[in-house]
């Protein structure tokens, strides 16, 4: 009964409709996009980057959130590509699970784990030294050739990280954007081409706010709403990581890296994973079970293939937005180049005073 009333007062709340009004919509925008995209454009063929490596470098890719669901499945399936895949999540547990999950499988996988809150920016710089003490240990080239940032929550209540900032914001965006940021000398250095995926999602055509100064970016603004706004900031951190994707994109063209660090973000669609569990139970049945009759419900390992995707096609699909396998154009806000340097510009402040901070 308790469960119940939880649900009635959820449905009663601005997040709800939001959810079922605005982000059925935004899915079903994004795969009218995609229906327009494969009557009139042929699907251009993926290249596997491990196909590029000699025998004497195996290619290291880092997954952000790869304890469960598509991380996860992503895991496996770079691991199957022959990648050596660095696992990244929050509990240790569930990272000693899945590594035995993936080995069961493909016993040949090449596997580390590292217990990083993404959060934390302090963590998130330990776990850059930790990897760079890794690698230079190991026979492995001291550099990575694919970084997934995966890692996403989503919060129905506010709990500011230790830095004071909103902990779903922190989690989806700004620890995306500071792992970026430190992991950039490494992907420099590798000797193929190398390669950043963001993922993101098709909520981002649901924010229309145009703010990116330090309140918005770090959450703070959002905590003083009466009630907690969780659709709202999910839907603000995906267009964040987007318009990151996007400018960053521009800014590595800027310093000469266009061709060597390439940069695509990718939405896998409505994927069956845990990130919802802070909902209601009967909310998240609901859910799901109306996305299934849609057909628009995808298990983590089909979605786990757009994922692969972005990260494997040739390298002059950078700067692009990948949906089931094929460019499309995300919404007008996220493809507004005032607005991502406005927030590239926030972002490195941002960051600049965090390792102040914690160095």
């Amino acid at each position: 009964m308790e469960n119940l009333k939880e649900a009635l007062r959820f449905i009663c709340s601005s997040n709800f409709w939001r959810m079922v009004l605005f982000w059925n919509i935004a899915l079903l925008f994004s795969y009218f996009q995609l229906l327009k995209k494969s009557i009139f454009a042929p699907k251009s063929s993926s290249s596997s980057s491990c196909s590029k490596f000699n025998h004497s470098h195996t290619p290291v890719c880092v997954i952000t959130g790869a304890t469960s669901g598509l991380g996860k499945a992503t895991a496996f399936a770079l691991s199957r590509k022959g990648f050596y895949v660095v696992l990244v999540g929050r509990s240790s547990h569930l990272l000693s699970k899945t590594l035995s999950d993936i080995k069961r499988q493909n016993e040949d996988a090449k596997l580390k784990a590292f217990e990083v809150d993404m959060s934390s920016f302090q963590l998130v710089l330990k776990f850059r030294s930790s990897l760079e003490q890794w690698l230079f240990e190991s026979d492995l080239h001291s550099s990575v050739q694919l970084l997934v940032n995966n890692a996403g929550i989503l919060a129905t209540s506010s709990r500011p990280t230790v830095e004071g900032f909103d902990r779903m914001i922190a989690t989806n965006y700004v620890g995306a954007f500071s792992l970026t940021k430190l992991l950039l000398p490494l992907l420099r250095n590798s000797p193929v081409p190398s390669r950043v995926v963001n993922v993101t999602s098709f909520t981002h055509r649901s924010a229309f706010t145009g703010r990116f100064d330090m309140d918005s970016v770090t959450g703070v603004n959002f905590s003083r709403s009466k009630q907690y706004p969780c659709a709202r900031i999910y839907e603000y951190s995906k267009l964040c990581l987007l318009l990151f994707s996007y400018e960053l994109h521009r800014q590595l063209h800027l310093m000469d890296d266009s061709h060597h660090i390439s940069v695509v973000a990718v939405d896998p669609g409505a994927v069956k994973t845990n990130i919802m569990h802070e909902l209601p139970s009967y909310i998240q049945v609901i859910a799901f079970c109306g996305l299934k009759i849609l057909g628009l419900m995808q298990s983590p390992e089909d979605a786990a293939e757009s994922v692969i995707d972005a990260a494997l096609a040739p390298p002059e699909i950078s700067g692009k937005y990948f949906f089931g396998g094929r460019t499309i154009e995300s919404s007008t806000l996220s493809s507004d180049p005032k607005m991502a340097k406005e927030l590239w510009d926030t972002s490195c402040l941002i960051f600049n005073e965090l390792q102040q901070t914690h160095t």
